[in-house]
């Protein structure tokens, strides 16, 4: 199918399935994870890129979003997961969970940017999770930082949260930075609260914190 015909596809699929809703007014998206929001300041900033970057291998970016699934599910709103390998599993997570998400199966990082920039068009998803994961460095490499900016750019016209997952600092223009700094291994994976066991911390902040939030800043 020409690239075109797709674009028109995912269109009238985004009309059908995920219509337009009011436009919030917080600054910020609170995903009720508390490892997550609290290093972000109250949540992750709307119309804003923030990058998270997992060094160490099993870092628990997988149950990272599933857990974000689940807060879409429990907050009542929509969420995208262009995902950069076609890696998630969605096995664990009933049909209930699922018709809150849209799951983009991109196999190449040209193809997931594509897709970034038409649902970052869209401005109908209050987050965004652009998954880069398991991309070659080579391959992440030769993405632009044209591209990123030119994303910014449209992330900010609308009130979209977008997040991108890297193993490598790539994105120059996300206005916040977060770090994961711990690595699983499979007795923390068999905990029943692993997820909780997860640490973030900032690397990085150009946003401005919400009155009454904490920030935390790493130099």
């Amino acid at each position: 199918m020409a690239a075109s015909a797709k674009i028109i596809d995912l269109r009238k699929l985004l009309a059908e399935r995920f219509p337009h809703s009011a436009v919030p007014t917080a600054t910020r998206l609170f995903t009720g994870l508390p490892f997550l929001d609290q290093p972000a300041g109250g949540g992750l900033p709307r119309s804003a890129l923030t990058e998270l970057i997992s060094p160490r291998t099993s870092a628990g970016s997988g149950s990272l979003i599933q857990a974000l699934i689940h807060g879409a599910y429990r907050n009542n709103y929509f969420l995208a997961l262009i995902d950069g390998r076609d890696s998630f599993d969605p096995c664990g997570l009933d049909n209930t969970l699922l018709r809150h998400l849209l799951w983009v199966r991109c196999r190449q990082a040209s193809e997931t940017i594509k897709a970034a920039d038409l649902l970052l068009r869209d401005g109908n998803f209050p987050l965004v999770i652009v998954d880069l994961m398991l991309n070659a460095r080579e391959e992440l490499r030769k993405i632009p930082q044209t591209n990123w900016y030119r994303l910014q750019r449209l992330v900010e016209l609308v009130p979209t949260a977008c997040l991108v997952l890297t193993r490598y600092e790539m994105v120059s223009s996300a206005q916040l930075k977060l770090v994961f700094e711990n690595s699983w291994n499979l007795e923390t994976l068999e905990k029943q609260d692993a997820i909780s066991q997860l640490r973030i911390v900032v690397k990085r902040s150009h946003v401005q914190p919400d009155v009454g939030s904490q920030q935390s800043e790493v130099s």
